[in-house]
């Protein structure tokens, strides 16, 4: 099966098909590079677009990361970046392996081509020109030959004409031996002419044209192969990243597989929990009995006065003493952070601790390292100077000494907040039975505790401050004062406290004060400092000295 031979006689048709072959060729290559272009807008749209959803630092969504679900998408997120990335691998490898590949094969392809076809063409052009010449030879031959035949017939005429001279009869004569000598010398030419022909058309059709057509054969099947070998590695070139996305898709499906919802509740808790007990019963308040006091007192306004003191009256102003450290604080985060809930408080104070000790640790890994350079320093002074090394000894262990300070500091306030965070079963810190002996009414407590919502912030409901208000009366006079609350310990000052906020009171470091109400698991102490000068004061602040009598004779409810 050779094209010399089958298509011996097809030099146009072949010139076409292998054009056709090439530009085929062409199309393919564009097929892949469009594809290539494909591939990589693909991949930077997929890192766009998880680039776009991943957590941003120093925001609510990286609070929010520390959630299995969150974790998950984030993984997802990170799986997706890597499987743009195989996407990128396609088209790079798409381009070196077939793109450029065969685009220099195709270049040296139309080069062949171009060679072999004109090698053919010269052939061609050669045989051509041969014909020619036969047609030429053949055609003097032929001339000659009737030439010779005229001169022939015309010296026989001349011959039988017995007018005729016969000098004239010799000229005839020898005019058509030069005829018949001529036509012999044209018909070897002919011959001669003849057999070159035959032998050139011979080596044309039996030997240049099928070699030629062979080369472009053999041309022709290797393109065919090698686009062959190109769809392979087209194919191959996508199945080697299928492990690779393989496991990025088994990367999703295992964060999705680690998505916990009852951690994720935990979590929740963990987060927002405050550590305050839910409030109490509100108890139910008889107004009847002042009523009957007044009737049937003599002294009806001086005895309301002191039953008043009793019964204090319930204002916006004395219910925005009750619990202000919840308001949300817009100045800056107090040191022991004492603006949050318990709970919170707590799991502040001990990331600050883990905090601290992790910088001591790496201050004495760093102290150690340096010690075992001053040794070596000090037994081999050449290699450097140990007194160098000796003054940053002594700054890592100020630097040490510091960070222990300040790690005691915060481990002291964070026992203190975990002496008070066990669960309490009744509501006994909620209120002094002091009030309750003094007819102090429990709506107070209530009012503080509903004020306090679930993420630890202070609001004023004025709904609840229009329910518990007294209903102005001509006694209201009677009622201005609130009861001064009795002492039930003394404290001292250990550090100095500003007291910006409103229902805190600034105190001064070793100054002592009188405590009127103790701490009720909130971290905060009220105490008075004169008749008019009361406030709270965070509890870490204070060393109290409660007086044992008063707290006996506290009843809880």
């Amino acid at each position: 099966m050779s094209w010399g031979t089958e298509l011996w006689d097809q030099f146009d048709n072949l010139e076409k098909h292998t054009q056709w072959g090439i530009e085929v060729l062409e199309k393919y290559i564009k097929f892949v590079k469009e594809r290539a272009e494909i591939e990589i807008n693909y991949a930077k749209q997929l890192r766009n677009l998880s680039k776009k959803y991943q957590t941003k630092k120093n925001s609510k969504e990286e609070e929010e990361s520390k959630y299995t679900s969150c974790k998950a998408f984030q993984t997802t997120l990170n799986e997706m970046n890597d499987y743009a990335g195989q996407h990128e691998v396609i088209s790079e490898n798409m381009t070196s392996q077939i793109t450029a590949e065969l685009t220099r094969f195709v270049q040296e392809l139309k080069q062949e081509r171009k060679s072999n076809f004109h090698e053919g063409r010269k052939a061609q052009q050669h045989i051509e020109t041969c014909w020619k010449q036969l047609e030429s030879s053949k055609r003097r031959f032929e001339r000659e030959c009737k030439e010779a035949d005229r001169a022939q017939q015309y010296f026989e005429r001349m011959d039988a004409d017995i007018n005729v001279t016969k000098a004239d009869v010799e000229k005839a004569r020898q005019q058509a031996q030069i005829r018949h000598q001529m036509s012999d010398d044209s018909k070897g030419d002919y011959s001669s002419v003849l057999q070159k022909f035959n032998r050139e058309q011979h080596e044309h059709y039996f030997s240049h044209i099928p070699n030629i057509f062979q080369k472009l054969q053999d041309m022709e099947e290797r393109r065919i192969g090698r686009m062959g070998e190109s769809l392979k590695t087209y194919a191959d070139i996508d199945r080697q990243v299928v492990p690779i996305i393989g496991k990025c898709l088994d990367g999703i499906t295992k964060s999705a597989e680690s998505i916990d919802e009852k951690q994720d509740s935990q979590t929740v808790i963990d987060s927002f929990k405050s550590g305050f007990e839910p409030p109490g019963d509100v108890d139910f308040e008889d107004f009847t009995q002042s009523i009957m006091k007044r009737t049937v007192s003599d002294n009806s306004l001086s005895n309301a006065k002191t039953d008043g003191k009793s019964e204090p009256k319930i204002s916006g102003k004395s219910r925005g003493k009750l619990w202000p450290f919840i308001k949300k604080n817009k100045g800056a985060t107090p040191e022991d952070f004492s603006n949050l809930p318990p709970e919170q408080r707590r799991k502040k104070l001990q990331q600050k601790v883990d905090e601290i000790n992790k910088e001591i640790q790496k201050e004495i890994d760093q102290r150690d390292a340096l010690t075992k350079m001053k040794d070596v320093y000090t037994k081999n002074p050449q290699m450097g100077d140990a007194a160098s090394v000796a003054q940053k000894l002594i700054e890592i262990g100020n630097t040490i000494e510091k960070l222990r300070i300040e790690a005691q500091k915060f481990e002291s306030w964070l026992a203190e907040v975990e002496g008070r965070l066990p669960a309490r079963n009744d509501s006994s810190r909620r209120q002094s039975g002091l009030y309750e002996t003094q007819n102090t009414p429990t709506v107070n407590n209530c009012a503080q505790d509903r004020e306090s919502s679930p993420d630890g912030s202070y609001t004023e409901d004025q709904s609840q401050e229009t329910e518990v208000k007294v209903t102005p009366t001509e006694f209201d006079d009677d009622f201005d004062d609130e009861e001064t609350l009795p002492t039930i310990g003394t404290c001292k000052a250990l550090y100095a406290f500003d007291g910006e906020n409103e229902g805190t009171i600034s105190v001064t470091e070793g100054e002592v004060l009188s405590v009127i109400e103790e701490d009720k698991g909130d971290g905060w102490t009220r105490i008075r400092r004169s008749e008019e000068e009361e406030g709270y004061v965070p509890t870490s602040y204070i060393e109290v000295y409660l007086d044992r009598n008063a707290k006996g004779a506290m009843t809880y409810i």
